[in-house]
C-alpha cells in the first residue's frame, strides 16, 4: 500500500523552551496540528501532493504567529514584501513569487504562476497584477499588522541591521536573534507523487529589495519524483549559495543514499561548513519523511498512514 505523508514547518533557528511559555508553546503546536490536518486531509481523500502542501502552508499564512501571510514581518519600509514557490514533482512544474505586497496567501499565487501562466518566476508589481487578473484574494495593510511584528520593527527599524523572526523587544536581542521565519511543506500521494511548497515575509528590516532562498526553486523548495520533495528554512542566503534543496535531490539521485543521509550531508556537513543555520524537511515517493536541523529547533509536524503524527519544536 502506498504510504501517504504530509510533513510541515514553521521556521527554525535559537527557539529553546526557556524563551516560551506553555500557553505559548500549546498554540504554536496547535497551529502546526492544524495545519498537518489539513494537508493530510486532502492526501486522504484521495488528493494531490500539490493540492495538501497548498492547503497545509494556506493555514500556516493565515496563522499570524508565523512569518508568512498575516504574519509576515516589516521591512525597511515599514510594509510587508511577501515570498512563496511550489513545485509538481511529478512534472517539475513549479511556480514562484517574489516581493508581493496585500496577498492574502502568496502560496495560492504561486500555484496559479505554475498552473495558469507560461512564466515560473514573478516578481512586484507585475505578481501583484496577475494576482487580481487570476481573482486571487488581497488584504488591506491593517490585515497584515501585528503589535508584535512592529515592535520588532520599531526596535531596530533606525539601524542597518535586519532580525530573522520572533522574539525579544530588545534591539540587541532582535539582532543576534535567529530565528529563520518561514513556513512549508511537503507531501507523498497515494500515486507517489511529491510536491514542496514554501511561504515567507522574510527579514524584519530587510531593505534593497533582499530575496531569500524560499521562491528560488533549487534554493529553499524543489520537488521531483525521482528523488524527493524539499522545503527549507534557514539563511537564506547560505542555502542559494548551498543550492540546498537542490543538493539533497542529487546526493539521492548520484550518490544513490536514501533521504534522511542525503538531507543530513546538506544540512549537518555542508550548511554547517558555510556557516549556514537552519533546517529543511523532505519527503521521497514511497513516503518516507526527513525533518533535520542544524539549530536549537524547528517548528516542524508530520503525519502518514502508518499512524505517524508528531508536532515538535526543540531538538
Amino acid at each position: 500500500m502506498q504510504k501517504l505523508t504530509m510533513v510541515i514547518h514553521g521556521g527554525a533557528g535559537t527557539i529553546v523552551k526557556e524563551d516560551m511559555t506553555t500557553e505559548l508553546e500549546n498554540v504554536y503546536l496547535q497551529g502546526l496540528q492544524e495545519a498537518l490536518n489539513a494537508g493530510y486531509a486532502v492526501l486522504e481523500e484521495g488528493g494531490t501532493a500539490v493540492n495538501a502542501v497548498k492547503a497545509a502552508v494556506v493555514i500556516l499564512e493565515d496563522n499570524v504567529l508565523f512569518n508568512a501571510g498575516r504574519g509576515s514581518v516589516f521591512t525597511k519600509k515599514g510594509v510587508q514584501e511577501m515570498d512563496a514557490a511550489i513545485m509538481d514533482g511529478s512534472n517539475l512544474e513549479a511556480g514562484a513569487v517574489t516581493g508581493i505586497r496585500n496577498v492574502r496567501n502568496p502560496i495560492e499565487l504561486a500555484t496559479e504562476v505554475m498552473r495558469h501562466s507560461d512564466h515560473v518566476f514573478v516578481a512586484g508589481k507585475g505578481a501583484n497584477d496577475f494576482a487580481i487578473k487570476q481573482g486571487i484574494k488581497l488584504e488591506p495593510d491593517d490585515y497584515f499588522f501585528s503589535q508584535y511584528r512592529y515592535n520588532q520593527w520599531k526596535a531596530i527599524r533606525d539601524s542597518d541591521g535586519t532580525s530573522l523572526d520572533h522574539t525579544h523587544q530588545d534591539a540587541t536581542e532582535l539582532l543576534r536573534d535567529k530565528k529563520f521565519g518561514t513556513v512549508g511543506a511537503v507531501a507523498c500521494d497515494k500515486n507517489g507523487n511529491v510536491a514542496a511548497a514554501t511561504s515567507t515575509g522574510g527579514l524584519t528590516n530587510k531593505k534593497f529589495g533582499r530575496i531569500g532562498d524560499t521562491p528560488v526553486i533549487g534554493g529553499g523548495t524543489y520537488a521531483n519524483n525521482e528523488t524527493c520533495a524539499i522545503s527549507c528554512t534557514g539563511e537564506g542566503e547560505v542555502f542559494i549559495r548551498a543550492v540546498a534543496a537542490y543538493d539533497v535531490h542529487a546526493i539521492m539521485q548520484y550518490k544513490g543514499e536514501n533521504l534522511q543521509k542525503a538531507a543530513e550531508e546538506v544540512v549537518l556537513h555542508k550548511l554547517v561548513k558555510m556557516k549556514g543555520e537552519g533546517g529543511l524537511i523532505g519527503v521521497d515517493p514511497q513516503g518516507n519523511a526527513a525533518m533535520v536541523f542544524n539549530s536549537a529547533g524547528m517548528y516542524r509536524g508530520v503525519k502518514s498512514n502508518d499512524g505517524t503524527n508528531e508536532v515538535a519544536i526543540y531538538k
